[in-house]
């Protein structure tokens, strides 16, 4: 419904800015370390989504796109909705979070104020290799960057699909050219799921 929103940074509260965008103020609830990214009276584009519920409406907003997409990879999971997702993403910035998922260090996820145990082991389950760029972190770079993503998308981590795809070379290197990418994600695959 809305992508962003463009305006004038009127007031910065703890959780929320109030940004003057034409004739109307909105109230965007957004995590700590957005809201400090943000200037009093300059203009700026918060990146934005809407909760809505029977009883209720609340928008919240991010200092970048990427920064929403980690927002609502947490809502994906279980145990964490709206409010919480802001409270994690205010406790710890953005690169912590991702090389903390990517490292499974669970006593970094465990020292975001309110976070405990149980829902730092689901966000790792739920969100490892989710929110890691290609590239970033040292992930092993492939040539197959396209099989990468495809399989990122089937729920694989990028790191295990890129090593994955690695080691699928070898068996697949006498095949004929058209089917070679073909057989490699199938190959990848059947290493990711530990028949190898």
């Amino acid at each position: 419904m809305f992508n962003s929103i463009r305006g004038i940074v009127s007031e910065k509260g703890g959780e929320a800015v109030f940004l003057l965008s034409g004739y109307v103020e909105w109230e965007i609830t957004m995590p700590a370390n957005d809201i400090q990214r943000l200037s009093l009276n300059e203009e700026c584009i918060i990146f934005t989504w809407l909760y809505h519920r029977e009883d209720q409406m609340k928008l919240f907003g991010f200092f970048s796109d990427r920064r929403r997409v980690t927002f609502l990879e947490l809502l994906k999971v279980e145990g964490i909705g709206p409010k919480g997702a802001v409270k994690i993403m205010s406790g710890i910035s953005q690169e912590d979070l991702e090389q903390a998922l990517e490292n499974s260090d669970i006593a970094r996820l465990e020292a975001v104020p309110g976070l405990g145990k149980k829902t730092a082991q689901k966000m790792l389950l739920s969100l490892k290799g989710k929110l890691v760029q290609p590239g970033e972190f040292n992930l092993p770079s492939s040539p197959y960057n396209d099989l990468v993503e495809a399989l990122a998308s089937m729920g694989y981590d990028r790191r295990a699909a890129a090593e994955a795809l690695s080691k699928a070379q070898a068996s697949v290197a006498g095949a004929p050219e058209t089917e070679r990418e073909k057989l490699l994600f199938q190959e990848a695959i059947v290493y990711l799921s530990g028949a190898q």
